[in-house]
Parts: structure tokens; sequence; C-alpha cells
């Protein structure tokens, strides 16, 4: 826990000098870990790139819960969203 809330710390940080358009950036509360396959890290990757024109297509709401549902984890969706 205490690694993920200071990478979220310290990358929010550097974002923030990349470009003044950044920044008002923030990490939302909460984070959410998931191990990959290192045979699957180029599906990863291209995922990751084209995020935003995924996104149009199915909501990442809709996305975060097929994959929970998909692989049986357990949740309360009272704890998913902010």
């Amino acid at each position: 826990m205490k690694l993920v809330e200071e990478v979220k710390k310290q990358s929010s940080k550097w974002v923030k000098t990349v470009d003044s358009r950044y920044a008002n950036f923030y990490w939302q509360d909460g984070y959410g870990i998931f191990s990959v396959n290192p045979s699957q890290l180029d599906i990863v990757i291209k995922y990751i790139k084209n995020q935003e024109e995924h996104h149009r297509k199915k909501t990442f709401k809709k996305e975060l819960l097929a994959f929970l549902n998909k692989y049986n984890v357990e949740y309360d969706e009272r704890y998913l969203w902010d």
C-alpha cells in the first residue's frame, strides 16, 4: 500500500512538471493492481496506447466489471467508484 501511495505521489508531482495543461492533475482515490503474463506484454502495451479510443466503445466501468466477473474476483461495487 505504501509503495502505491509513493508512486502516485511522485508521479503526480512529475506529471505537473511536464506541461502546464497538467497543473491540476491528480490520481483518483484508491487503486487496483493486476499482474500481466509476460507473454501478453505487447497486447497490454497496445491496449494502454489505444485506451482513449478503446473507451469510446466500452466505458472503463463496464470493462472493469466484465474483467472482475470473468476472473471470478469478488467485489463490492460500493467501493469500486469514487
